[in-house]
C-alpha cells in the first residue's frame, strides 16, 4: 500500500520558491536588432520603423511565446547607422558581437547592400526595406526584402502615369543613392516601355535643397511630369521650388515621398500634385488594418508613417517561424519563413528563394489637405 507523504508548510514554501527560480532559469532572452536612421534628414523614418518592431515586441512578450522548455522574451536593441554605408557596416558587425540573430533593417539600400555580406557571414537574418535589386541578388538564405522592390514600384508608377495622367513627355531626377538611382532608372525603363518619353535625366544628391537649376532645365523640355527617385526632405523642397518655377506638373515618386514628411516639410506645395507609389495593400482596410493603427496611435501618440506597419508585420513573422521551427537559430527560422505564408496587417507575406516576396501589392498615393490618400492599388 502507497503511504501518503504530507509536506511542511515551509517545505512547501521552498518547493514552490525553486519552482519559481526553474521557471525563471527557462526564459530565453531573443534580441532583436533595429538598424536605421535615427540621425539625419531621415531620423523621422528611422524612429518610425523602430516604433513598428518595438510595438510587436511587446505584443509577443505579453503571450509568453514558448518554444520547447523555454519562454521567449524578446529584447529590442536599436543602432543608429545614419544611413550612410560605413555606419550601416559597422551597426552589423555590433550586432553579430553582441550576439543579436534577427536584425530588422536596415531602412536604405546603400546601407543595406553591403550590411547584407556582414549578416549573411554572422548568421543573422536580415529583413529590410531597401529596394533595390541588389540587396536580395547574392541570394542569401537569410536576407529578406518585406516590401516591394524597385522594379515592382517603378512598373506601377510607369504605368500608372502612361494610363492615368496620360504623360507622354516626363523629366527624371535621382538623388545617387543606391535607392534613388535604382528606382529611377526602373522608372524609366517601364516607361519607356509604356510609350513614354524621357526627355531628360538630372541628378541631384541627399542632401541638396536647391533644385532651380534642374528644375528649369526640365521645364524648358515642356516635360509633362517629373519622377523624382529620392527622399522626402529632397522631394518636398522640390515640390515646393516647382511650384515658384509655374512647373505645375505632377511629381511622382516612390515610396519615401509617400510620407507625412512631404506634407509637413512642402506644406500648402504637397498636394494633388504628388503621386507616389507604396508597397502594400491599403492598412486601414485590411483586416487587422484599424486594430494597428489604433494601437501605434496609443502606444506612440501618432500615426505612424511609411514602414511601421511592415517592420511590426515582419517581426510577428520572425516570432510565428521560430514557433514553427521549434528554434532560435537564425537559419532555420529562415527556412521556416521561406516556407510560410504569412498574414500581416499590410498583406499576404511569402518568399522565393531570394527573399522577395513573392507577390504584393503596390498602391498609388496622393496627399489631401496634407493628408496621404490612396487612388489605386496594382
Amino acid at each position: 500500500m502507497r503511504s501518503k507523504i504530507k509536506m511542511a508548510p515551509l517545505a512547501l514554501v521552498a518547493l514552490m520558491a525553486s519552482i519559481g527560480v526553474q521557471a525563471q532559469a527557462a526564459e530565453q532572452i531573443v534580441k532583436i536588432g533595429v538598424s536605421g536612421p535615427l540621425s539625419g534628414s531621415n531620423a523621422f523614418a528611422g524612429k518610425d520603423n523602430e516604433n513598428g518592431v518595438r510595438l510587436a515586441i511587446e505584443e509577443l512578450n505579453a503571450q509568453k511565446i514558448q518554444v520547447g522548455a523555454n519562454v521567449l522574451r524578446f529584447v529590442l536593441q536599436s543602432e543608429d547607422d545614419g544611413g550612410d554605408p560605413k555606419q550601416g557596416v559597422s551597426v552589423a558587425q555590433k550586432f553579430a558581437d553582441a550576439g543579436v540573430k534577427f536584425v530588422l533593417g536596415p531602412y536604405n539600400s546603400g546601407v543595406a547592400i553591403p550590411a547584407s555580406r556582414v549578416y549573411n557571414d554572422n548568421g543573422i537574418l536580415m529583413s529590410t526595406v531597401g529596394t533595390n535589386p541588389k540587396i536580395t541578388a547574392a541570394g542569401y538564405p537569410t536576407v529578406f526584402r518585406i516590401v516591394a522592390s524597385d522594379t515592382q514600384v517603378g512598373a506601377s508608377v510607369a504605368g500608372y502615369a502612361a494610363k492615368e495622367l496620360k504623360v507622354r513627355n516626363v523629366g527624371v531626377i535621382d538623388d545617387r543613392t543606391a535607392f534613388g538611382q535604382g528606382i529611377a532608372m526602373e522608372f524609366k525603363r517601364q516607361a519607356q516601355q509604356a510609350g513614354i518619353k524621357v526627355a531628360g535625366h538630372e541628378f541631384t544628391n541627399d542632401k541638396a535643397s536647391d533644385f532651380a537649376a534642374i528644375l528649369t532645365s526640365l521645364r524648358a523640355k515642356k516635360v509633362d511630369a517629373i519622377f523624382f527617385g529620392g527622399y522626402a526632405p529632397q522631394g518636398a523642397p522640390m515640390a515646393r521650388q516647382m511650384k515658384q518655377l509655374g512647373l505645375n506638373v505632377p511629381l511622382l515618386g516612390g515610396d519615401t515621398l509617400c510620407s507625412p514628411e512631404m506634407a509637413k516639410l512642402g506644406g500648402a506645395a504637397v498636394g494633388e500634385n504628388v503621386r507616389c507609389a507604396q508597397a502594400g495593400a491599403i492598412v486601414a482596410k485590411q483586416p487587422g488594418g484599424p486594430a494597428f493603427l489604433a494601437s501605434y496611435k496609443k502606444r506612440f501618440g501618432r500615426d505612424p508613417d511609411v514602414y511601421a506597419p511592415s517592420f511590426y508585420d515582419q517581426t510577428r513573422f520572425i516570432a510565428r517561424a521560430i514557433q514553427q521551427a521549434k528554434s532560435v537559430d537564425a537559419k532555420l527560422v529562415g527556412a521556416a519563413m521561406h516556407a510560410l505564408d504569412y498574414q500581416g496587417v499590410v498583406g499576404t507575406y511569402g518568399y522565393d528563394a531570394k527573399g522577395n516576396l513573392k507577390k504584393t501589392a503596390v498602391t498609388v498615393y496622393t496627399f489631401k489637405n496634407g493628408a496621404l490618400t490612396p487612388l489605386a492599388s496594382y
